[in-house]
């Protein structure tokens, strides 16, 4: 376990790029890994989430050469350091991954088991395409993967036609495929993950497969989809896509929005200006933006370019005035989900209460995410509380301190970013996890003028 400190530094202005987006890289790797032809995906992030993953694509039989998948996914990047190095250089850069395969048609697996590693997509989204396979396996994670709730992905499979276990509701999955009709399934949680791995099926069933949702989740899947020239059409918040065969495809994976949302965070913060390049901005992806302008962060979004359905610009962000305390509702919190971690670290440093409206799917996130979130905010000097399901986070300074991410990336890079703006230190225990998502991260902040020592 690496222990890093943080600790304040003077406000820089920044241009810089985000690592690939991981919500986008799952996508279409296992859309490469099920096409009928080559692809050639480049900015490949080499997260540990992603290389999961590419793992599964290995096992995928439809993969004619899995030994550059295989031998990039065993290869993990570097754990910690503080000059943001991994293993593919000094620099977060991403990896080009060229995959041949034989789409979906008799599609089977190499291996009983496949290791997912602490990535819920890979395991949900993969439940969605072995649905179909002419084999069995069994999709297994550590131990905070198989805390969390499978059910949800596993009812509508069966309801497919697919044989699905799990173990009390979650991990391990295993899952028999069959041949699948399509369905009309209603989510009664907002999930992009499950609504993916359903639309995955859909591709090969008979008849046509219907999501519908309460709320709008993040779309790369269907963006993509349509983008390969599938049936995809979406009616408010409902999602029909009908079988089809996609071919190889080429695509840069662009930004991750959500890593970003931690750069801006610092920024924020510090008083510092950042200009992020070549970053995916998905409306479904940006919402926090929205709630960072109703804290008195001033950001500009220019999209200069489409990659497979992907809006692709630049991300400016300066911080105008002092931040304000929020009210972030129900109905936008699927969309901000992920970035509700730092938000509570800007609200505890603004002026007046903030309040996160029904945000009691954090509680089975890689951590009990609502609860460790007011550990972290009164371990670092502020106060908040949970009430009923909503997380409340009263305004004021925060003063430093220790925090112990516990193996969830997120909350070590919420600290991390209080840590920018602390009058004292912060020091984050387990602080490699940021390498889930953001290989590199502690050396972007030390690029935006923090200290990062350990």
């Amino acid at each position: 376990m690496v222990r890093l400190t943080v600790s304040s530094g003077r406000p820089v202005d920044l241009e810089l790029e985000m690592p690939g987006d991981k919500s986008i890289a799952h996508r279409w790797l296992l859309l490469a890994a099920t096409a009928n032809g080559a692809s050639e995906l480049d900015n490949v992030p080499a997260g540990l989430d992603v290389r999961s993953t590419a793992r599964f694509c290995a096992a995928l039989a439809s993969v004619v050469d899995p030994s550059q998948l295989d031998g990039w996914a065993s290869n993990p990047p570097g754990q910690g350091q503080r000059d943001g190095s991994t293993a593919n250089g000094p620099r977060p850069r991403g990896s080009t991954l060229r995959i041949e395969a034989r789409g979906r048609h008799g599609l089977e697996v190499r291996r009983e088991s496949i290791d997912c590693g602490n990535s819920g997509t890979t395991m949900r989204l993969g439940a969605g395409i072995l649905a179909s396979a002419s084999s069995r396996a069994t999709l297994e994670g550590d131990a905070s993967l198989s805390r969390r709730p499978m059910e949800r992905v596993a009812v509508p499979l069966r309801r497919m036609g697919a044989s699905v276990a799990t173990v009390g509701g979650c991990a391990p999955i295993t899952v028999e495929g069959s041949s699948l009709r399509g369905i009309a399934h209603r989510s009664v949680v907002p999930s992009a993950q499950v609504k993916s791995a359903i639309l995955l099926a859909g591709l090969t069933a008979e008849g046509a497969t219907v999501v519908d949702e309460p709320v709008t989740t993040r779309d790369h899947t269907e963006r993509a989809l349509r983008a390969l020239g599938a049936p995809v059409h979406v009616v408010g918040t409902s999602v029909r896509v009908e079988r089809f065969q996609y071919v190889g495809f080429a695509g840069r994976v662009p930004g991750d929005v959500s890593s970003a949302a931690f750069v801006a965070a610092a920024a924020a913060l510090t008083g510092g200006t950042v200009e992020i390049s070549g970053v995916g901005l998905n409306p479904t992806r940006t919402r926090y933006l929205d709630v960072l302008a109703r804290m008195g962060v001033q950001t500009q979004r220019i999209v200069d370019r489409d990659v497979l359905g992907e809006p692709v610009g630049t991300l400016m962000v300066d911080r105008t005035a002092d931040l304000a305390g929020v009210t972030v509702e129900g109905a936008e919190l699927p969309e901000l989900i992920d970035e509700v971690p730092v938000l509570a670290i800007l609200a505890a440093s603004a002026r007046g209460d903030s309040r996160f409206v029904g945000a009691g799917e954090l509680r089975v996130k890689e951590s009990d995410r609502l609860g460790a979130i007011v550990r972290m905010i009164r371990g670092l000097g502020g106060d908040a509380a949970i009430e009923g399901d909503d997380l409340v986070v009263a305004g004021g300074d925060l003063d430093g301190g220790s925090f112990d991410a516990a193996g969830d990336h997120r909350l070590a890079m919420a600290a991390a970013v209080a840590g920018t703006a602390t009058p004292r230190p912060v020091a984050i225990e387990g602080a490699e996890v940021a390498d889930v998502s953001f290989p590199g991260f502690f050396g972007t902040l030390a690029r935006l003028g923090a200290g990062v020592e350990g």
